[in-house]
């Protein structure tokens, strides 16, 4: 069995962000030489996450306002969280849309169904941040 790590970064110019990184994903995928196993994808910060959905703008815009709805970014004095900084949502945020994705690698290729996508979604950006891809497999 073979093992492949290596950390993709990424520094949004807002607070908020959706990113496709399927394509650096795949990249990595071809990197690695691995044609069966398995694929992790995972958020190195509290704040941010990696999910799995569709690449249409609208969705994304619908995300967005759906989390905001459930952990509105202000007033900041109603988390108690808040002090030091004040990204008690973006916490909350990453806590809905999770941590990390694993896809199935089959024939060199990321095992998906129609229209998946991996995204980097971030919560509380402005600051350079890390994600991880670790690949198993032959």
């Amino acid at each position: 069995m073979k093992s492949y790590r290596k950390e993709l970064w990424f520094e949004t110019n807002k607070r908020r962000a959706y990113i496709n990184i399927t394509k650096e994903v795949e990249k990595c995928l071809k990197e690695s030489g691995i044609s069966e196993g398995f694929v992790l994808v995972n958020a190195m910060h509290i704040t941010a996450s990696v999910f799995i959905n569709d690449d249409e703008s609208g969705l994304h815009k619908d995300i967005d306002r759906f989390l905001e709805k459930l952990a509105p970014e202000k007033p900041y004095e109603q988390y108690d969280h808040n002090g030091y900084e004040d990204n008690a949502d973006a916490h909350l945020k990453r806590s809905v849309m999770g941590r990390e994705v694993v896809v199935a690698v089959t024939n060199g290729r990321l095992d998906f169904g129609p229209w998946e996508q991996i995204f980097y979604g971030e919560f509380d950006g402005l600051r350079r941040k890390r994600v991880l891809v670790k690949i198993i497999g032959e």
